[in-house]
Protein backbone atom coordinates (compact mmCIF):
# COMPACT_ATOMS: atom_id res chain seq x y z
CA UNK A 1 0.00 0.00 0.00
CA UNK A 2 1.02 3.55 -1.15
CA UNK A 3 0.18 6.48 0.55
CA UNK A 4 -0.79 9.23 -1.85
CA UNK A 5 0.60 12.09 0.28
CA UNK A 6 4.11 10.45 1.07
CA UNK A 7 6.00 12.44 4.13
CA UNK A 8 9.52 12.86 5.26
CA UNK A 9 10.06 10.70 8.29
CA UNK A 10 13.80 10.92 10.07
CA UNK A 11 14.30 8.11 12.70
CA UNK A 12 17.10 8.39 14.84
CA UNK A 13 18.63 5.82 17.32
CA UNK A 14 22.09 5.00 18.78
CA UNK A 15 24.08 1.75 16.95
CA UNK A 16 22.64 -0.79 19.31
CA UNK A 17 21.46 -4.23 18.23
CA UNK A 18 18.59 -4.25 20.49
CA UNK A 19 17.65 -0.26 19.50
CA UNK A 20 18.05 -0.92 15.88
CA UNK A 21 16.42 -4.35 15.08
CA UNK A 22 13.33 -3.76 16.70
CA UNK A 23 12.29 -0.62 14.33
CA UNK A 24 13.63 -2.37 11.05
CA UNK A 25 10.66 -3.86 10.19
CA UNK A 26 8.42 -0.34 10.80
CA UNK A 27 10.88 1.25 8.71
CA UNK A 28 10.28 -0.87 5.59
CA UNK A 29 7.02 -0.98 5.98
CA UNK A 30 6.65 2.90 5.43
CA UNK A 31 9.53 3.15 2.66
CA UNK A 32 6.90 0.41 0.91
CA UNK A 33 3.97 2.78 1.91
CA UNK A 34 6.05 5.68 -0.22
CA UNK A 35 7.43 8.07 2.36
CA UNK A 36 10.68 9.10 2.36
CA UNK A 37 12.58 7.73 5.28
CA UNK A 38 15.53 8.87 6.46
CA UNK A 39 17.29 6.95 9.00
CA UNK A 40 20.34 9.12 11.49
CA UNK A 41 22.17 6.33 12.41
CA UNK A 42 26.81 5.62 13.24
CA UNK A 43 28.37 3.82 10.30
CA UNK A 44 28.19 0.75 11.95
CA UNK A 45 24.73 -0.29 11.11
CA UNK A 46 24.74 1.77 8.04
CA UNK A 47 23.96 -1.10 5.95
CA UNK A 48 21.14 -2.90 7.84
CA UNK A 49 19.66 0.20 7.94
CA UNK A 50 19.94 1.11 3.97
CA UNK A 51 18.14 -2.51 3.58
CA UNK A 52 15.31 -1.69 4.70
CA UNK A 53 15.09 1.56 1.71
CA UNK A 54 15.61 4.14 3.91
CA UNK A 55 18.50 6.66 3.72
CA UNK A 56 21.38 6.03 6.29
CA UNK A 57 22.32 9.63 7.67
CA UNK A 58 25.54 9.28 9.35
CA UNK A 59 26.71 10.47 12.44
CA UNK A 60 30.02 9.40 14.42
CA UNK A 61 28.59 8.57 18.55
CA UNK A 62 31.07 8.26 21.40
CA UNK A 63 29.29 5.29 23.25
CA UNK A 64 30.79 2.00 23.47
CA UNK A 65 30.04 -0.09 19.97
CA UNK A 66 28.60 -2.80 19.65
CA UNK A 67 31.41 -5.65 19.81
CA UNK A 68 32.81 -3.53 23.10
CA UNK A 69 33.43 -5.68 26.24
CA UNK A 70 30.38 -4.50 28.32
CA UNK A 71 32.56 -3.58 31.18
CA UNK A 72 32.90 -0.27 29.13
CA UNK A 73 29.22 0.62 30.05
CA UNK A 74 30.68 0.58 33.98
CA UNK A 75 28.52 -0.47 36.51
CA UNK A 76 26.71 2.06 38.55
CA UNK A 77 23.76 4.03 37.35
CA UNK A 78 26.09 7.06 36.85
CA UNK A 79 28.21 4.95 34.85
CA UNK A 80 25.66 3.62 32.37
CA UNK A 81 24.10 7.18 31.71
CA UNK A 82 26.32 9.89 31.58
CA UNK A 83 27.43 8.53 28.47
CA UNK A 84 23.93 9.21 26.81
CA UNK A 85 24.27 12.41 27.46
CA UNK A 86 27.65 12.97 26.59
CA UNK A 87 26.84 11.55 23.30
CA UNK A 88 23.53 13.47 22.43
CA UNK A 89 25.50 16.95 23.20
CA UNK A 90 28.17 15.97 20.98
CA UNK A 91 25.56 14.55 18.35
CA UNK A 92 23.43 17.26 18.10
CA UNK A 93 25.66 19.89 15.76
CA UNK A 94 26.41 16.67 13.62
CA UNK A 95 22.53 16.21 13.33
CA UNK A 96 21.68 19.42 12.82
CA UNK A 97 24.43 19.83 10.15
CA UNK A 98 23.11 16.44 8.15
CA UNK A 99 19.48 17.66 8.07
CA UNK A 100 19.82 21.09 7.21
CA UNK A 101 17.49 21.74 4.48
CA UNK A 102 16.33 18.35 4.83
CA UNK A 103 14.43 19.16 7.59
CA UNK A 104 11.77 16.53 8.21
CA UNK A 105 7.45 16.32 8.50
CA UNK A 106 8.35 13.76 11.29
CA UNK A 107 10.61 12.24 14.23
CA UNK A 108 10.94 9.02 15.08
CA UNK A 109 13.26 8.01 17.96
CA UNK A 110 14.56 5.31 19.77
CA UNK A 111 13.94 6.12 23.71
CA UNK A 112 17.93 6.58 23.92
CA UNK A 113 18.24 9.15 21.24
CA UNK A 114 18.06 12.65 23.37
CA UNK A 115 19.18 14.62 19.93
CA UNK A 116 15.85 13.38 18.26
CA UNK A 117 13.34 15.18 20.61
CA UNK A 118 15.11 18.53 20.66
CA UNK A 119 15.70 18.15 16.57
CA UNK A 120 11.73 18.21 16.92
CA UNK A 121 11.33 20.78 19.04
CA UNK A 122 13.89 23.12 16.90
CA UNK A 123 12.04 22.26 13.58
CA UNK A 124 8.46 22.50 15.09
CA UNK A 125 7.24 18.92 14.40
CA UNK A 126 5.60 15.90 15.76
CA UNK A 127 8.01 13.46 17.38
CA UNK A 128 6.90 9.51 18.13
CA UNK A 129 8.94 7.33 20.54
CA UNK A 130 9.51 4.02 19.39
CA UNK A 131 9.85 2.01 22.35
CA UNK A 132 11.70 -1.46 22.47
CA UNK A 133 11.00 -2.64 25.91
CA UNK A 134 8.44 -1.56 28.59
CA UNK A 135 7.36 1.85 29.69
CA UNK A 136 7.09 4.61 32.34
CA UNK A 137 3.23 3.74 33.81
CA UNK A 138 1.01 6.06 36.35
CA UNK A 139 3.33 5.83 39.31
CA UNK A 140 6.55 4.65 38.17
CA UNK A 141 8.88 7.75 39.25
CA UNK A 142 7.12 7.43 42.66
CA UNK A 143 7.49 3.33 42.64
CA UNK A 144 10.82 3.44 40.74
CA UNK A 145 12.62 6.15 39.33
CA UNK A 146 12.85 8.20 42.42
CA UNK A 147 14.03 5.40 44.73
CA UNK A 148 16.81 4.28 42.06
CA UNK A 149 17.75 8.18 41.92
CA UNK A 150 17.89 8.62 45.60
CA UNK A 151 21.58 8.54 46.35
CA UNK A 152 23.42 9.07 42.99
CA UNK A 153 20.83 12.73 43.59
CA UNK A 154 22.68 12.95 46.62
CA UNK A 155 26.36 13.20 45.14
CA UNK A 156 28.28 16.05 43.78
CA UNK A 157 28.90 13.34 40.53
CA UNK A 158 24.93 13.20 40.39
CA UNK A 159 24.43 17.10 40.69
CA UNK A 160 26.70 17.70 38.21
CA UNK A 161 24.84 15.64 35.68
CA UNK A 162 21.72 17.30 35.95
CA UNK A 163 23.24 20.28 35.91
CA UNK A 164 24.43 19.75 32.55
CA UNK A 165 21.68 18.15 31.26
CA UNK A 166 19.69 20.77 32.09
CA UNK A 167 22.06 23.43 30.34
CA UNK A 168 21.69 21.45 27.47
CA UNK A 169 18.18 21.71 27.63
CA UNK A 170 18.05 25.17 27.98
CA UNK A 171 20.40 26.19 25.29
CA UNK A 172 17.79 24.57 22.97
CA UNK A 173 14.43 26.21 23.93
CA UNK A 174 13.82 23.42 26.23
CA UNK A 175 12.66 24.04 30.12
CA UNK A 176 10.97 20.85 30.61
CA UNK A 177 12.99 18.61 33.69
CA UNK A 178 15.68 15.87 31.80
CA UNK A 179 13.28 13.09 33.63
CA UNK A 180 10.39 13.71 31.92
CA UNK A 181 12.28 14.81 28.69
CA UNK A 182 13.99 11.45 28.58
CA UNK A 183 11.27 9.33 29.69
CA UNK A 184 7.76 10.76 29.41
CA UNK A 185 7.23 10.85 25.50
CA UNK A 186 4.43 12.91 23.76
CA UNK A 187 3.41 9.84 21.88
CA UNK A 188 4.86 6.04 21.96
CA UNK A 189 4.72 2.98 19.55
CA UNK A 190 5.30 -0.07 21.87
CA UNK A 191 7.39 -2.64 20.23
CA UNK A 192 6.83 -4.98 22.75
CA UNK A 193 3.10 -7.14 23.65
CA UNK A 194 1.29 -5.29 26.68
CA UNK A 195 1.89 -8.96 28.46
CA UNK A 196 5.30 -7.95 28.87
CA UNK A 197 4.50 -4.27 30.39
CA UNK A 198 4.19 -4.38 34.34
CA UNK A 199 1.57 -2.46 35.55
CA UNK A 200 -0.01 -1.90 32.12
CA UNK A 201 -3.72 -1.22 33.37
CA UNK A 202 -1.98 1.81 34.54
CA UNK A 203 -0.25 2.63 31.53
CA UNK A 204 -1.59 6.00 29.66
CA UNK A 205 -2.91 4.28 26.43
CA UNK A 206 -3.43 7.88 24.68
CA UNK A 207 0.48 7.99 25.21
CA UNK A 208 1.14 4.92 24.70
CA UNK A 209 0.08 2.27 21.80
CA UNK A 210 1.53 -1.46 22.43
CA UNK A 211 1.70 -3.39 18.73
CA UNK A 212 3.83 -6.19 19.87
CA UNK A 213 6.54 -8.03 18.22
CA UNK A 214 7.40 -6.42 14.66
CA UNK A 215 9.66 -9.15 13.82
CA UNK A 216 9.38 -9.86 9.64
CA UNK A 217 11.23 -12.40 7.71
CA UNK A 218 14.20 -13.38 9.31
CA UNK A 219 15.73 -15.48 6.06
CA UNK A 220 18.66 -13.22 5.13
CA UNK A 221 20.29 -13.57 8.62
CA UNK A 222 19.97 -17.06 7.70
CA UNK A 223 18.47 -20.97 8.12
CA UNK A 224 18.66 -23.35 10.77
CA UNK A 225 18.19 -27.67 10.86
CA UNK A 226 17.52 -29.65 13.82
CA UNK A 227 20.16 -32.48 13.58
CA UNK A 228 18.72 -35.72 13.11
CA UNK A 229 18.67 -37.60 16.38
CA UNK A 230 17.69 -34.18 18.33
CA UNK A 231 14.15 -35.19 19.64
CA UNK A 232 14.34 -31.77 22.30
CA UNK A 233 15.94 -28.54 21.15
CA UNK A 234 17.23 -26.12 24.29
CA UNK A 235 18.39 -22.56 22.56
CA UNK A 236 21.15 -20.58 25.25
CA UNK A 237 21.96 -17.06 24.25
CA UNK A 238 22.59 -14.19 26.49
CA UNK A 239 21.54 -11.27 23.86
CA UNK A 240 24.96 -9.63 21.71
CA UNK A 241 26.21 -7.87 24.67
CA UNK A 242 26.53 -9.03 27.57
CA UNK A 243 27.82 -12.56 26.75
CA UNK A 244 31.62 -12.91 28.43
CA UNK A 245 30.52 -15.61 31.00
CA UNK A 246 32.27 -18.34 30.16
CA UNK A 247 31.83 -20.07 33.74
CA UNK A 248 28.33 -19.59 32.82
CA UNK A 249 28.43 -21.24 29.39
CA UNK A 250 30.40 -24.28 31.05
CA UNK A 251 27.36 -24.81 33.60
CA UNK A 252 25.43 -24.52 30.48
CA UNK A 253 27.59 -27.65 28.63
CA UNK A 254 27.45 -29.72 32.26
CA UNK A 255 23.22 -29.10 32.25
CA UNK A 256 22.32 -30.68 29.17
CA UNK A 257 25.48 -32.97 28.01
CA UNK A 258 24.06 -36.15 29.52
CA UNK A 259 20.10 -35.67 28.52
CA UNK A 260 19.54 -38.52 25.86
CA UNK A 261 17.73 -37.10 23.08
CA UNK A 262 18.64 -33.45 23.79
CA UNK A 263 20.31 -30.97 21.09
CA UNK A 264 21.78 -27.61 22.50
CA UNK A 265 22.37 -24.57 20.50
CA UNK A 266 24.88 -22.45 22.95
CA UNK A 267 25.87 -19.38 21.50
CA UNK A 268 28.98 -17.68 23.23
CA UNK A 269 29.36 -14.20 21.65
CA UNK A 270 32.55 -12.41 20.51
CA UNK A 271 33.93 -12.20 24.09
CA UNK A 272 34.48 -16.01 24.89
CA UNK A 273 36.81 -18.05 23.58
CA UNK A 274 35.40 -21.59 22.57
CA UNK A 275 38.30 -23.40 24.00
CA UNK A 276 37.51 -21.85 27.53
CA UNK A 277 34.36 -24.28 27.70
CA UNK A 278 36.69 -27.60 28.37
CA UNK A 279 35.75 -30.44 26.42
CA UNK A 280 32.42 -30.37 24.74
CA UNK A 281 30.01 -33.40 23.36
CA UNK A 282 28.65 -33.55 20.67
CA UNK A 283 25.37 -32.81 20.96
CA UNK A 284 26.19 -29.26 22.11
CA UNK A 285 26.80 -26.64 19.21
CA UNK A 286 28.67 -24.14 19.88
CA UNK A 287 28.46 -20.65 17.90
CA UNK A 288 29.36 -17.05 18.26
CA UNK A 289 26.19 -16.26 16.70
CA UNK A 290 23.11 -17.61 16.17
CA UNK A 291 19.76 -17.26 13.95
CA UNK A 292 17.92 -16.92 17.18
CA UNK A 293 13.97 -16.90 15.91
CA UNK A 294 15.19 -19.38 12.93
CA UNK A 295 15.79 -21.55 16.28
CA UNK A 296 13.50 -20.38 18.48
CA UNK A 297 10.61 -21.60 15.91
CA UNK A 298 12.12 -25.10 16.25
CA UNK A 299 13.28 -25.44 20.06
CA UNK A 300 11.50 -26.76 23.00
CA UNK A 301 13.14 -24.41 25.42
CA UNK A 302 15.37 -21.18 25.80
CA UNK A 303 17.89 -20.11 27.93
CA UNK A 304 17.58 -16.05 27.89
CA UNK A 305 19.19 -13.23 29.66
CA UNK A 306 14.83 -11.93 28.91
CA UNK A 307 16.09 -9.25 26.96
CA UNK A 308 13.16 -6.95 25.49
CA UNK A 309 13.84 -8.80 21.71
CA UNK A 310 14.47 -12.34 23.01
CA UNK A 311 11.32 -12.12 25.56
CA UNK A 312 8.84 -11.53 23.12
CA UNK A 313 10.71 -13.65 20.24
CA UNK A 314 10.46 -16.79 22.57
CA UNK A 315 6.80 -15.74 23.54
CA UNK A 316 5.78 -15.03 19.35
CA UNK A 317 7.01 -19.08 19.05
CA UNK A 318 5.54 -20.34 22.62
CA UNK A 319 9.27 -21.32 24.05
CA UNK A 320 9.17 -22.00 27.40
CA UNK A 321 12.23 -20.13 29.23
CA UNK A 322 14.89 -19.73 31.73
CA UNK A 323 15.65 -16.32 32.22
CA UNK A 324 19.14 -15.20 33.51
CA UNK A 325 18.85 -11.60 33.35
CA UNK A 326 22.28 -9.47 33.36
CA UNK A 327 21.46 -5.99 33.09
CA UNK A 328 19.16 -3.11 32.82
CA UNK A 329 15.31 -4.00 31.99
CA UNK A 330 16.35 -7.65 31.87
CA UNK A 331 15.79 -8.25 35.79
CA UNK A 332 12.08 -6.62 35.39
CA UNK A 333 10.95 -8.93 31.79
CA UNK A 334 11.95 -12.17 33.72
CA UNK A 335 9.86 -11.37 36.46
CA UNK A 336 7.37 -10.68 34.02
CA UNK A 337 7.61 -13.63 32.13
CA UNK A 338 7.80 -16.12 35.45
CA UNK A 339 4.60 -14.30 36.88
CA UNK A 340 2.81 -15.07 33.39
CA UNK A 341 3.45 -18.86 34.31
CA UNK A 342 5.88 -19.38 31.04
CA UNK A 343 9.38 -19.14 32.41
CA UNK A 344 11.47 -19.41 35.43
CA UNK A 345 13.61 -16.28 36.44
CA UNK A 346 16.96 -17.70 37.44
CA UNK A 347 19.35 -15.56 39.05
CA UNK A 348 22.93 -15.65 37.60
CA UNK A 349 24.51 -16.70 40.88
CA UNK A 350 21.97 -19.31 41.21
CA UNK A 351 22.28 -20.73 37.35
CA UNK A 352 24.19 -24.16 38.64
CA UNK A 353 24.00 -27.07 36.15
CA UNK A 354 21.56 -28.90 38.54
CA UNK A 355 19.47 -25.47 38.59
CA UNK A 356 19.32 -25.10 34.31
CA UNK A 357 18.60 -28.36 34.23
CA UNK A 358 15.66 -29.19 36.71
CA UNK A 359 14.52 -25.78 35.02
CA UNK A 360 14.33 -26.68 31.68
CA UNK A 361 12.86 -30.25 32.27
CA UNK A 362 9.83 -28.57 35.06
CA UNK A 363 9.23 -26.20 32.65
CA UNK A 364 9.14 -28.39 29.12
CA UNK A 365 7.16 -31.00 30.86
CA UNK A 366 4.20 -28.74 32.44
CA UNK A 367 1.14 -28.59 30.21
CA UNK A 368 0.22 -25.59 32.22
CA UNK A 369 2.79 -23.89 30.55
CA UNK A 370 2.30 -25.03 26.72
CA UNK A 371 -1.41 -23.78 27.50
CA UNK A 372 -0.32 -20.71 29.29
CA UNK A 373 2.44 -19.60 26.10
CA UNK A 374 -0.51 -20.86 23.49
CA UNK A 375 -2.86 -18.12 24.96
CA UNK A 376 -0.26 -15.33 25.24
CA UNK A 377 0.85 -15.83 21.33
CA UNK A 378 -2.64 -16.06 20.40
CA UNK A 379 -3.15 -12.83 22.27
CA UNK A 380 0.13 -11.47 20.24
CA UNK A 381 -1.53 -12.16 17.02
CA UNK A 382 -4.47 -9.71 17.64
CA UNK A 383 -2.16 -6.44 18.35
CA UNK A 384 -0.87 -5.61 15.26
CA UNK A 385 2.63 -5.40 14.75
CA UNK A 386 4.24 -3.95 11.79
CA UNK A 387 0.98 -3.04 9.94
CA UNK A 388 -0.33 -1.38 13.05
CA UNK A 389 2.77 0.60 14.26
CA UNK A 390 3.09 1.80 10.68
CA UNK A 391 -0.91 3.09 10.48
CA UNK A 392 -0.32 4.90 14.25
CA UNK A 393 2.75 7.04 13.06
CA UNK A 394 1.23 7.72 9.72
CA UNK A 395 -1.86 9.27 11.81
CA UNK A 396 0.56 11.80 13.58
CA UNK A 397 2.04 13.34 9.96
CA UNK A 398 0.84 16.73 10.11
CA UNK A 399 -2.01 16.98 7.93
CA UNK A 400 -0.86 19.85 5.63
CA UNK A 401 1.89 17.37 4.86
CA UNK A 402 -1.23 14.56 4.03
CA UNK A 403 -3.64 16.95 2.63
CA UNK A 404 -6.20 15.31 5.24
Amino acid sequence: MTTPHPAHIAMFSIAAHGHVNPSLEVIRELVARGHRVTYAIPPAFAEKVAETGAEPKLWNSTLPSPDDDPSAWGTTLLDNVEPFLADAIQALPQLIEAYEGDEPDLVLHDITSYPARVLAHRWGVPAVSLSPNLVAWEGYEEEVAEPMWAEPKKTERGRAYYARFHAWLEENGITQHPDPFAGRPDRSVVLIPKALQPNADRVDESVYTFVGACQGDRAAQGEWRRPDGAERVVLVSLGSSFTKQPAFYRECVKAFSGLPGWHVVLQIGKHVDPAELGEVPGNVEVRDWVPQLAILKQADAFVTHAGAGGSQEGLATATPMVCVPQAVDQFGNADMLQALGVARHLPMEEATAETLREAVLTLTGDPDVARRLKEIQEGMATEGGTARAADLIEAEIPKSVTGT
